[in-house]
């Protein structure tokens, strides 16, 4: 699991103590298992733990780790060092990036897994991509294209034929795709 170190405990709760409510830090991945994974560190309060948190009291400080992004902090390191500017927390998350999914991975990773993986390589010949905005209630999901696929005239054909094709061949739970891409910029578009 992750290791947050003294210096790094002893700055954090100095920073907690200045908090009125903050109960400790809470560590999370944005995109997890992505290329545009990034490691945060915020201060928890009361509404922000979630049921599948995990809670890890340290010897200064209490952390509650996302549930979801625990595979991916595994060897994670959390440290600070003072220099002549008083100082710099740094996370180092070698796995954040790297794509963990299974059968038993929530849905958004897997769709992540495969839009970074089998999508995106293709749409990058055209300067495009598409990346996961959410999946709804209904099991759809919500995407949005970028790049040389923003604006393009063959983003419809894009969408079903490719995108939603490849999705629901791999994870028949998705009952489909939503574009929810501005296509009015035309600034970048391929077509």
């Amino acid at each position: 699991m992750l290791t947050i170190t003294e210096s790094a405990q002893e700055y954090l709760a100095e920073l907690l103590a200045k908090q009125e409510d903050a109960l400790g830090v809470r560590v999370f991945i944005n995109e997890p298992g992505t290329a545009r994974a990034e490691t945060c560190i915020a201060y928890c309060r009361e509404g922000d733990i979630a049921e599948d948190d995990v809670k890890h009291p340290f010897e200064k400080i209490t952390a509650w780790f996302d549930g979801r992004s625990v595979p991916f902090l595994e060897d994670a390191l959390v440290d600070y060092s003072t220099d002549r500017m008083g100082g710099q927390l740094t996370i180092k998350a070698p796995n954040a990036k790297m794509p963990r999914v299974s059968d038993d991975s929530p849905i958004e990773d897997r769709i992540n897994y495969l839009l970074y993986n089998e999508v995106n390589p293709s749409l990058a010949a055209h300067g495009g991509e598409v990346s996961l905005v959410e999946v709804t209630e209904d099991d759809y999901a919500v995407l949005r294209f970028g790049g040389g696929c923003q604006g393009c005239s063959a983003v419809d054909m894009t969408l079903k034929d490719g995108v939603e094709k490849t999705l629901l061949d791999q994870l028949p739970q998705l009952k489909g795709v939503r574009d929810m891409t501005d296509h009015s910029d035309r600034s970048n578009a391929f077509y």
